[in-house]
């Protein structure tokens, strides 16, 4: 790959709220940049900036140096690449897949392993940041892979990241630093959705709350973040409750595999499921202080919209 991102092709390959600043963030670093979505709108929208709408991963991954994939799960990263119409049918030779969905580390080794039998790069790469961090090319990406893969993403990585993680040279150690960052977040969501409505339990200003916590120890990162959406009654979804009953999960099925035991992670997946189950699940993921509220019989503040 050349040095000169100006003639450089990138392709994205969902365009949802991290997807779309990802592929933002490449067009702004001079890439030529092809997308596409299941749906038509974001795809739409990605086109009016510049970017070159696709029908699918292989028509979008034609010609690419690097294919960014961005969806949910490992079942959509395989469709990707493998399905009907997907990008391994259409990626040139050396080119390197970019894996951004969070899943477990013995999926990311197959995917890995089979793509690489073809030619081509695979990078494992989940990412953290949230929606405003991918628009700005400011993500912090948790990568595993070759050499040889690494050097091919590097200058997308360089567009998209602002701290690039290279955590092993094979497939999977990307992902398994993922799945511990997702217990410590799903865990830190429910404690501090447990927190705020044991606050208002209490008959606490809940502002007053946010405000002492966020200086004082038993802050959080997640608390930080995702209580202002309790105290805005705003739960449009930022990141929805059902990513964690994935994530949570996929923790489960790795810690039961070792016959290790992970009761704190299993107590939050029981809130972020009976939040999906309480009809919350493509909420926004502070929503769990809702079901917390529902079952103490308290008030959460209302959106003023």
């Amino acid at each position: 790959m050349s040095s000169n991102t100006q003639t450089l092709r990138a392709a994205v390959i969902g365009l949802g709220s991290m997807g779309a600043g990802m592929a933002g963030a490449l067009l702004k670093a001079g890439f030529e940049v092809s997308a596409c979505d299941v749906n038509a709108d974001a795809v739409a929208r990605f086109a009016a900036t510049g970017g070159r709408a696709a029908a699918n991963p292989a028509a979008a991954a034609e010609g690419a140096d690097v294919v960014v994939c961005v969806v949910v799960n490992a079942a959509q990263t395989e469709a990707v690449l493998f399905g009907p119409g997907g990008a391994a049918e259409t990626m040139r030779a050396g080119a390197v897949f970019v894996s951004s969905a969070t899943m477990d580390p013995a999926v990311a080794r197959r995917l890995a392993a089979r793509l690489e039998e073809t030619g081509r790069h695979y990078l494992d790469a989940p990412m953290s940041g949230g929606a405003v961090r991918a628009a700005e090319g400011e993500l912090t990406f948790l990568a595993s892979g070759t050499k040889a893969a690494f050097d091919a993403a590097r200058p997308a990585l360089e567009a998209m990241a602002g701290k690039l993680y290279e955590l092993g040279d094979a497939a999977g150690q990307g992902a398994a630093f993922k799945m511990i960052n997702q217990l410590l977040a799903g865990v830190h969501i429910a404690a501090a959705s447990e927190a705020m409505s044991f606050a208002a339990k209490q008959g606490l200003d809940l502002r007053k709350v946010y405000e002492v916590i966020t200086a004082s120890a038993g802050n959080s990162w997640m608390f930080e973040n995702r209580m202002p959406h309790v105290l805005d009654g705003d739960y449009s979804p930022k990141s929805a409750v059902d990513i964690f009953v994935k994530d949570l999960g996929i923790v489960q099925d790795m810690a039961r595999a070792e016959k290790y035991p992970v009761p704190v992670a299993a107590a939050a997946l029981q809130m972020f499921l009976m939040a999906s189950g309480s009809g919350m699940g493509r909420d926004d993921d502070a929503s769990v202080a809702r079901l917390y509220a529902q079952v103490a019989g308290v008030t959460l503040p209302s959106s003023k919209a």
